[in-house]
């Protein structure tokens, strides 16, 4: 018996004397992408610790980046070796020049994700190698009337390694009951809002303002006023309710877009935006007036081109992070990057939409995600759309939480009630439908509530 224990024991000692799982290539293009691009620092904080890190210098920095990052502060070469250095880190790094070298050992911050991957799951396996190396340890140690307790020991050590950066979401009934009624008692006393108002009064009715966590898309046929329609949302968030919104625009640039919301917001027309002799000194007043108000404005554009849903992920994380984002709209789905080869156009739309509804969960804000109508109405006598005519329509349809369908009859018929429009919201996951008619002013590139005591064909 003596002399099996002993051949087992020189066994495992081969074993635990081995050098543990790692990538030295993963851990420095990973720290590469991040030093590149900002975008990536937030791809991969979801899923690397500074414990994943085999070699504590790649921790060292890692940590470096993740300080800044978490500031708000650029995180390059220069500031993070600035940072090194002060706290006395630096050269025990390698100094200026291994910065270099980790941009130099990756080609595009677009991978950082997948060595970060890469470096996660060899933490795993040395993860499963300690907690094997302890429950051998166990094993050895323990007296034969122990062996039960050995093996509930066992389980926790196995337990506790599995579960890595999973968090306990779950909730027992009780307390979630007992959140919502304190939620609605805080809302019967005003002590907060019931949800980011839409600036228009039936919609804001019946949805009590879109809430967080939900996906909302507004969809039309080109011209109908979607982008308009997500553009009046944005701008009753951030400048009348001053809470932080992004618009990322994949369809118009910043000046058009500014244009669309000096024009809604002054009521100087949107042709005269374009034509500068129609800018009369009276009207440079206002502009110049509504200038100054907008300075503080909590309203971001992004008009970057080919964005890519992870670039807008990290961008809504970061600006969550920095700026307690409230409201996320993009203008429009179809027109989203994935940068990677799909089977098809409809599997690559069906990831965007779940990615979306997840964003907007994770981050606790509603996405607002515009979206083309397909030739459906056109092919109906009364031109109404419906939620089957969303393009690549069925994910989109399943991950919403509120549909709205952008219809103006006089788009098709100039005599069918000029100046009208009707909000179809074919789609509530938490409350009834409805169709609401707002007033399009075109020339203002804006919508607006109808009088209270308006009567429709009246």
């Amino acid at each position: 018996m003596a002399e099996g224990f002993d051949r087992n024991d020189k066994n495992d000692m081969a074993l635990f004397d081995r050098v543990p799982p790692h990538d030295d290539d993963a851990e420095m293009a990973t720290l590469g992408g991040m030093l590149m691009a900002k975008d990536a620092i937030g791809e991969v904080t979801q899923t690397l610790e500074e414990a994943d890190f085999y070699q504590p210098k790649h921790q060292t920095i890692y940590k470096a980046i993740i300080d800044l990052f978490s500031a708000g502060d650029p995180a390059d070469v220069v500031t993070v070796a600035n940072r090194l250095d002060d706290a006395g880190d630096l050269e025990k790094v390698g100094g200026v020049d291994y910065l270099h070298d980790l941009i130099g050992s990756v080609p595009t911050a677009a991978n950082a994700v997948y060595y970060a991957t890469i470096v996660h799951q060899r933490a795993i396996l040395r993860n499963v190698i300690a907690a094997g190396t302890k429950i051998t340890q166990l094993g050895y140690n323990a007296e034969g009337s122990q062996a039960q307790e050995v093996v509930n020991l066992a389980q926790a050590e196995i337990y506790e390694m599995s579960m890595g950066k999973v968090h306990q979401d779950y909730a027992p009934i009780s307390s979630a009951v007992e959140a919502t009624l304190k939620q609605i008692d805080r809302i019967q006393k005003g002590e907060i809002e019931s949800g980011i108002l839409t600036g228009f009064r039936d919609i804001d009715s019946v949805t009590k303002g879109l809430q967080p966590g939900q996906m909302v898309v507004v969809a039309g046929r080109p011209a109908m006023g979607k982008s308009t329609l997500g553009v009046d949302f944005a701008r009753a968030a951030a400048l009348h309710q001053h809470l932080t919104t992004v618009i990322f625009s994949l369809e118009m640039s910043q000046i058009e877009l500014s244009q669309r919301i000096i024009s809604a917001e002054t009521n100087i027309p949107l042709s005269a935006m374009r034509n500068a002799e129609d800018i009369d000194p009276g009207r440079w007043n206002v502009l110049n007036n509504f200038f100054i108000k907008l300075k503080d404005a909590p309203l971001f554009i992004d008009d970057s081109p080919n964005m890519s849903l992870m670039e807008i992920r990290a961008k809504c994380r970061q600006l969550k992070q920095s700026d307690d984002l409230k409201l996320v709209v993009i203008d429009y789905l179809q027109l989203m990057s994935s940068g990677k080869q799909v089977e098809s156009r409809q599997q690559e739309v069906s990831e965007f939409s779940r990615a979306l509804k997840l964003l907007a969960k994770e981050l606790e804000v509603p996405v607002v995600a515009l979206s083309q109508l397909n030739r459906g109405p056109e092919m109906r006598n009364d031109k109404k759309p419906q939620l089957s005519d969303l393009r690549e329509s069925g994910s989109i349809e399943q991950d919403a939480d509120v549909v709205f369908l952008v219809h103006r009859p006089d788009a098709y018929d100039k005599e069918d009630r000029p100046g009208e429009a009707d909000i179809i919201m074919a789609k509530h996951r938490n409350g009834p439908t409805a169709t609401f008619n707002l007033a399009f002013r075109g020339q203002y590139s804006k919508f607006q509530d109808m009088p209270q005591d308006y009567q429709q064909g009246v």
